[in-house]
């Protein structure tokens, strides 16, 4: 027997075992207990990776369609004294993910962690959905998990534009962040409160998109003017994420890049994160008088506004690096950083290595990204929250990045 086979025998084993102790306490004792337990659970997951394994096509759906009879039979032995079908549903998919592991073992074990975790939780589940969320809420969650997994895998993953820019996957998908970040933010003041929840929200989304996250915080300040200052805080937590990923992504991409600009980014880190110190400290609570919660999660309409604007950078700077041409690389990578800094500054990275660029062109084509990628972050958070509120993060932002610029020009050249 070949290694990748135990290994998937080994995955449906562990699969039916998880799920199958879970089931195993809730069946019951006596005459009226439910017909599957651990044992049968182990049984059925072994029975899809063998009959997975045998190489006949017929030799699944057969046992598929035997399980099935067994799960329909258990329940309507059991219905009258418990209508619900979880443990006859969990054996069907016990089988397919016993077939599953058989072909991407590591799927089929994370699906039926998962599936376990699910069914472990089942009273806090009930507790959440009945008692604790409200309609809106439902509502809310319905509509961005289909704007995620409905409308999403349906757009078109290509350009269609004639300067390769206008990806309207890419584009949705940045929309979809928004609306993710904003409910991320509404879970975490419901946790949290508004102090501490919009600050850890804002910092966790800025390690997938900055840029989102000063949105979706604009989006919230103008929504509800009374969390305008954790808003602002929120804001630039994110910024804080983003000079963290800079020095990540020129760790991986250029180390001898980052060795040139360790101090620079460290000294843009610390002013941030300075900044959005203070603006949490400054941030004024929230009357009592006043819900703490807002309303609502996200707003659809706002999400694709701030949508819209991003598709307006990609096609502006794409175009502008088109009538630049290759002669003007480093405006080409600071171009790039309207639409993604991290991408920019890799970008910078791999020119390093190739000795295109030398250290202080490299350099201030990272400067001048960082500051293309303020600019979208503040025209964002104009778009989201108002003048007022991209003018409050106006400073923080260009502190920074003068702080860098002006530290790695004091190493570079002093004397």
């Amino acid at each position: 027997m070949q290694m990748s086979q135990l290994i998937s025998i080994a995955v449906a084993s562990g699969v039916g075992l998880l799920v199958g102790i879970d089931r195993e306490r809730r069946k019951g004792v006596g005459p009226g207990r439910r017909a599957a337990g651990v044992r049968t659970f182990l049984i059925v997951a072994l029975l899809g990776v063998l009959s997975a394994l045998t190489g006949a096509p017929v030799m699944p759906v057969a046992m598929a369609l035997a399980v099935a009879a067994l799960a329909v039979s258990a329940y309507r032995r059991h219905r009258s004294g418990d209508p619900g079908m979880t443990t006859e549903v969990a054996l069907l998919a016990t089988f397919l993910l016993g077939v599953l592991s058989s072909s991407a073992p590591a799927l089929a074990a994370a699906i039926g962690a998962l599936l376990a975790i699910a069914l472990t939780l089942r009273e806090p589940l009930h507790r959440l959905v009945r008692q604790q969320l409200s309609e809106q809420e439902v509502h809310d969650g319905l509509l961005l998990a289909a704007c995620a997994l409905v409308v999403l895998p349906l757009m078109p993953d290509r350009a269609l534009d004639p300067f390769g820019a206008f990806n309207p996957r890419l584009v949705w998908r940045f929309t979809v962040l928004v609306m993710a970040i904003n409910a991320l933010g509404y879970l975490a003041l419901r946790v949290y409160g508004p102090g501490r929840g919009l600050p850890l929200a804002g910092l966790a989304a800025g390690f997938i998109s900055s840029s989102a996250a000063h949105a979706a915080m604009g989006a919230r300040a103008r929504a509800e003017p009374g969390l305008r200052g954790v808003a602002l805080a929120g804001a630039s937590w994110s910024s804080v994420a983003t000079f963290v990923q800079l020095v990540l992504v020129l760790a991986v991409v250029s180390p001898s890049l980052l060795r040139e600009l360790i101090w620079p980014l460290l000294a843009a880190l610390a002013i941030c994160a300075t900044v959005a110190l203070l603006l949490s400290a400054g941030s004024r609570p929230v009357p009592a008088d006043r819900p703490q919660v807002p309303r609502r999660a996200f707003r659809l309409h706002e999400a694709l506004l701030i949508g819209g604007t991003i598709a307006l950078v990609l096609l502006a700077t794409a175009a502008a690096s088109r009538w630049l041409g290759p002669r003007y690389a480093v405006a080409t990578v600071a171009l790039g950083g309207f639409a993604d800094v991290h991408s920019a500054t890799a970008s910078a990275g791999v020119q390093f290595n190739a000795r295109a660029f030398p250290a202080e062109r490299a350099a201030l084509a990272v400067l001048l990204a960082t500051v293309a990628n303020a600019a979208t972050k503040l025209a964002l958070a104009w778009r989201g929250g108002g003048a007022g509120f991209a003018l409050r993060l106006t400073p923080g932002l260009l502190l920074a990045i003068a702080g860098g610029a002006i530290t790695w020009l004091l190493i570079n050249h002093a004397g």
